[in-house]
């Protein structure tokens, strides 16, 4: 645990010299006050650990000072010292915010039991807190689902980095992606994984109020605040900060934070003082940041500081043989949720699944996946359970890149889904000269894709 501090608020001078010199040989750091407005002064500038308090003070009394630091830090920890022994004046206390009591006269015996017992909360409640956001954060690299080569070279390249000691990643992808997924396992496969990892969506919150959530704010420092609150750079101490559409921060925001990453302090609103921070940083964004520095709309200099390592998520439609495996894994995910039995999903389903375009990418799939297994009442997902977006009949097929000669008008008979994409692959490949790199961007797929249909449909 860190250096533990204390404060000790009593107009006895013979009760502050007693706790200065037994306190200081147990190595913790002891500020002293004879006064409750003294006590609150330290108190705002020093944040200690633990409060002891007299009720009986010159000015401002015990019972009044306790609600005024509880005001400042709700998780103060607060010990009401009575010579009296009135059990009325404790009850108060307890009720005013203080967490334990102690009569005089005591034993530093008695203080030191005291403590302990706080500093065994302390400790309790950080692994309580630990094991809460462990049980919620169990995603790593291995539970990522994809198998495509390009994918797995992403997963590859991102283990390295999150066991390196390096401090800024840049997630790039579309909407849906999963960059919220990586930077929680570049995070848990880190050095960093017993530490918080907090995230903050930077285009839900107005500028004001973005960098008060970020950098926090001393009492006073505007109109509504009425206490100091600590920022989420301060909260992640040892650990890692997600800005997730870090593209959407406006410019004077991106200065300080640009200052955060050169210099590994930061400033809370209203204040002066610097405060150290030991932090990774992962920004995400669907956004072209080279194309908002042409812009005028992001830094330079920021973006070449938040690039330290830059990870570039591939849309779905660029990696379809994952498709299959994802889901399998939404249907395991709702059956649980749904108390449903959903076996499969019906070839001719499947088929339009694997066609899509997926803007809306993994997120889309999961949406789809879950509508359908709601809606679904056999144990096999027919057509008639997806979208309609991707269920909808079409009179015709064509793709862009091969022009009116490759339409294709359905006969009336119909045709399989899946000849009209064999046919297709087949005429990408015959109009390119068999070369696959323009194959597949006539197709609008990767080159891994079309490779996956190439020995799908033995061509």
């Amino acid at each position: 645990m860190k250096l533990l501090k204390i404060l000790v608020i009593d107009d006895e001078k013979l009760i502050r010299w007693s706790f200065e010199k037994h306190l200081n040989v147990k190595g913790y750091k002891v500020f002293l006050a004879e006064s409750g407005e003294e006590g609150i002064e330290l108190f705002e500038k020093h944040y200690p650990d633990i409060v002891f308090v007299d009720n009986r003070l010159p000015g401002i009394q015990g019972l009044d000072v306790i609600p005024k630091i509880k005001a400042i830090d709700e998780d103060a920890v607060i010990v009401f010292m009575t010579a009296y022994g009135s059990i009325d004046a404790a009850v108060t206390a307890m009720k005013n915010g203080a967490n334990e009591y102690i009569n005089k006269p005591f034993s530093f015996g008695e203080v030191n039991l005291l403590i302990e017992n706080i500093k065994n909360n302390i400790n309790i409640n950080t692994e309580i807190k630990l094991l809460r956001r462990q049980q919620r954060d169990k995603i790593t690299f291995d539970n990522i689902i994809g198998q495509a080569p390009v994918f797995k070279q992403i997963v590859q390249v991102s283990k390295k980095i999150a066991r390196s000691e390096t401090t800024t990643v840049l997630l790039l992808g579309e909407s849906g992606t999963g960059k919220d997924l990586f930077a929680r396992a570049i995070h848990n496969e880190s050095n960093r994984r017993d530490n918080p990892f907090v995230t903050i969506n930077c285009s839900t919150l107005p500028d004001t109020l973005l960098e008060s959530e970020l950098f926090g704010h001393e009492k006073g420092a505007f109109t509504d605040a009425k206490k100091l609150k600590k920022g989420l750079f301060e909260i992640a101490e040892g650990g890692t900060v997600f800005l997730d559409e870090i593209g959407e921060i406006n410019l004077a925001t991106q200065v300080k934070l640009l200052s955060v990453l050169e210099n590994r302090t930061i400033k809370r609103l209203g204040s002066t003082s610097e405060i150290p921070v030991d932090i990774r940083i992962i920004a995400a964004t669907n956004k072209d940041l080279v194309e908002s520095i042409q812009q005028k709309a992001f830094r330079e200099d920021l973006y070449y500081r938040l690039k330290v390592f830059q990870i570039d998520l591939p849309p779905l439609r660029e990696h379809r043989e994952d498709i299959p495996l994802l889901i399998d894994y939404f249907i395991l995910m709702f059956n649980n949720l749904f108390n449903k039995k959903i076996k499969e999903v019906d070839p001719s389903a499947e088929e339009l699944l694997l066609l899509y375009d997926w803007p809306g990418n993994i997120r889309e799939l999961r949406n789809v996946m879950e509508r359908a297994i709601i809606l679904e009442s056999s144990d096999i997902i027919q057509p008639e359970s997806l979208t309609c977006e991707i269920n909808a009949p079409a009179e015709t097929t064509m793709v862009a890149g091969l022009g009116d000669p490759y339409l294709f008008d359905i006969p009336e008979e119909g045709i399989s889904l899946e000849d009209v994409e064999k046919q297709l692959i087949v005429q990408a490949l015959q109009k390119s000269g068999y070369n696959q790199t323009k194959a597949s961007k006539m197709l609008g797929i990767s080159r891994d894709t079309l490779r996956y249909k190439k020995k799908k449909f033995g061509l």
